[in-house]
């Protein structure tokens, strides 16, 4: 049996309606995973889950506004009774606003730190709660948090987003030290991503450009591919196939770790 072979477990994936989240739910599901899409967005959450049961995947459409505590507890709760427990846990869901510095509005800057770093915080607590011994799972697991190549490079006008893909670093290796110290069984590493032309990435090349520091959102992905040794973007299931790495037993002596896939951009 493949070392990848995830049948039998049960995986929630924040922001798991489109983009890099859907992907790596049907990646989790194709190595044989039940998988819970968690997200804000239920119309398109429902028709994911439906595509992905076409598939052959077992999948369920769970709520979960990740800024909320009481919306976790009752999310993981909902999943590990959709599911009949809880061994993965994908804190994918994520928020980029473009801006340059001096531009750069208290809103925005709250609602990305309140996604991308709260959202990952909480995840960890009650991923935890569930997954230690005498919690409602109670068998261990792991945690992939999603990071950016953003935490590792000095590109303009992603300041605040580059700063809070940082901080799920930091989070990702203390969580870590907790986890074993404790005795919970849940090994937390990350994943930084390069860019991938998903909505929020090709979005992304459209508002530096706007920004005035490319010529256009072609530029702006040719700057992109010039800084990556491997010279192209970042795939989908590039990032898909390395949460299904972390999550499983091939991974199994690794804890605290970052791992990048971004063609080399950030080394």
């Amino acid at each position: 049996m493949s070392v990848h072979d995830l049948s039998g477990r049960r995986a929630l994936v924040t922001g798991g309606a489109q983009g890099l989240g859907r992907g790596m739910a049907e990646a989790l599901g194709r190595a044989g995973a039940a998988v819970a899409i968690a997200d804000v967005q239920a119309d398109v959450g429902v028709q994911t889950v439906a595509d992905l049961q076409a598939a052959g995947i077992k999948a369920t459409y769970i709520g979960l506004d990740v800024t909320d505590d009481a919306s976790w507890e009752t999310a993981i709760a909902d999943t590990i009774a959709e599911l009949g427990g809880l061994d993965i846990l994908v804190n994918n869901a994520g928020v980029e606003i473009t801006s340059l510095i001096v531009d750069v509005q208290p809103e925005d800057i709250r609602k990305m730190l309140d996604v991308n770093v709260l959202g990952t915080a909480l995840g960890l607590k009650h991923a935890f709660r569930a997954m230690a011994p005498g919690g409602a799972a109670g068998a261990g697991g792991a945690v992939v948090n999603i990071g950016s190549v953003a935490a590792t490079i000095a590109f303009p006008a992603i300041s605040v987003y580059s700063a809070s893909k940082s901080a799920i670093d930091r989070l990702t290796r203390v969580a870590a030290m907790e986890s074993g110290k404790l005795g919970y069984g849940v090994r937390v590493n990350t994943v930084f991503p390069g860019l991938v032309p998903t909505a929020m990435g090709s979005q992304l090349a459209v508002d530096v450009a706007d920004a005035g520091l490319f010529d256009n959102a072609e530029a702006a992905v040719g700057a992109v591919i010039d800084l990556t040794p491997l010279g192209r973007l970042g795939e989908v299931a590039d990032m898909a196939d390395a949460v299904v790495f972390l999550a499983s037993d091939a991974a199994r002596f690794i804890t605290g770790a970052a791992l990048p896939v971004d063609g080399g951009m950030g080394m």
